[in-house]
């Protein structure tokens, strides 16, 4: 068994028995997904109940609702994990996907404010990573390295602002960082993110990247925040900071989204105030044995993960299949992997694992975009797969 594979089989949360689970799982027979519920390390389908993990997370209390559901036992977890990777795989048996489908994926940027200094450093360096760190030291001489007491939108922030636009100093970061709205972009479309034990791609045309470890709120179609999972918003560093104009190529590419390995619903013993004390852990190993670790703690976040669902979803703003949330991260790693100067950037085949002990481990290997499983089966193809089971009503 690689490395890989055994960090893929330990992805359930450090309170497995109390957590209600839900995920999605390929069932070759099928030839599409099944929604399962994961009880005592069995993977149950109950897409009888639920054809869809939209369908589940709109129900009045998802967490009850998935409890009581029965169905098919199709395979251990740790079955199931075993034959995600697909180095590794049997095609004929069940493997884990992203535990979402149908729901928009989305994302806060810029939320904490190590990383909206990052950004800031990415957008006057050009792209250019040789330019970083002379960049980094007289960003943080003009602006501090602590602005995470300041609240988004004060009279405070609007003075800093004010201050910095006298210096030249101001940035369209600083302006969502800091300022009254909140940056909420698209990450990647509905059905496009992989699940752990898969590849995630990084273009290569980037030659300055990082992983972004982050919680991902599942959000139903009138703004109830009904559980959550654990997600790799991948940056290309160079591309987005060459123009912010380009954050869709930097952001939505092949593989590049990373959602799981679960999705844990909310109920009497896990809820929002859980994620608001969360501290999100990750670990690179690299294939030359690189070890880069860190940590994103979601109490130090610059807005309330309730306020960027609001901004989120709204009457300005509706998903009626709901959607999901990045929440953003702290984590911009700065120290040099191989020049001095340079900093941090992936190496394909780079082993990534973000974890939070009540969520588990999502863990993604990095490989070019194109040579990531292609994405080809969208919700077009999975409501012809449903209706051909039955499932549609």
């Amino acid at each position: 068994m690689t490395q890989f594979q055994s960090l893929v089989g330990n992805a359930l949360p450090d309170d497995a028995p109390q957590a209600c689970l839900a995920g999605r799982a390929w069932r070759p027979e099928l030839a599409g997904p099944s929604v399962v519920a994961f009880r005592d390390g069995s993977a149950v389908d109950v897409s009888a109940s639920f054809p869809t993990i939209r369908d589940l997370c709109e129900m009045p209390d998802p967490a009850a609702a998935l409890r009581h559901a029965s169905g098919e036992t199709i395979g251990t977890v740790a079955a199931l994990l075993a034959n995600t990777p697909v180095v590794a795989r049997d095609p004929a048996l069940p493997w884990l996907l992203a535990p979402i489908d149908l729901q928009a994926i989305k994302a806060a940027g810029v939320t904490f404010a190590i990383s909206m200094l990052e950004r800031v450093i990415e957008e006057r360096a050009r792209g250019d990573m040789n330019a970083a760190g002379a960049i980094r030291d007289e960003v943080t001489r003009l602006v501090g390295d602590d602005l995470s007491r300041l609240k988004p939108g004060s009279p405070e922030a609007m003075r800093l602002k004010e201050v910095l636009i006298q210096q030249g100093a101001w940035s369209q970061y600083l302006e969502v960082g800091i300022g009254p709205d909140a940056e909420i972009f698209t990450k990647s479309q509905p059905m496009a993110a992989v699940g752990t034990g898969m590849d995630a791609g990084i273009h290569p045309n980037s030659s300055w990247n990082n992983p972004e470890p982050e919680v991902v709120l599942a959000v139903s179609s009138n703004g109830r925040i009904v559980g959550a999972t654990l997600g790799n918003d991948v940056n290309l560093r160079d591309v987005e900071g060459r123009s912010a104009l380009l954050l869709g190529k930097a952001k939505d590419n092949n593989a590049s989204c990373a959602i799981g390995p679960f999705l844990r619903l909310f109920d009497a013993g896990f809820g929002l105030d859980d994620i608001r004390t969360t501290v999100v852990t990750l670990r690179v190993d690299g294939p030359e044995g690189y070890v880069l670790e860190g940590s994103s703690s979601i109490s130090r976040i610059s807005r309330d993960p309730a306020d960027l669902v609001a901004q989120m979803l709204n009457a300005h703003h509706r998903f009626p299949d709901g959607a999901v949330l990045f929440l953003g991260t702290m984590f911009a790693p700065v120290q040099d992997r191989d020049t001095p100067g340079q900093g941090f950037t992936h190496k394909y085949g780079d082993i990534v694992t973000i974890a939070a002990p009540k969520l588990g481990r999502l863990v993604n290997r990095m490989m070019p975009t194109d040579k990531c499983e292609a994405w080809t089966f969208g919700p077009g193809a999975l409501m012809r797969n449903l209706a051909q089971r039955g499932l549609l009503k």
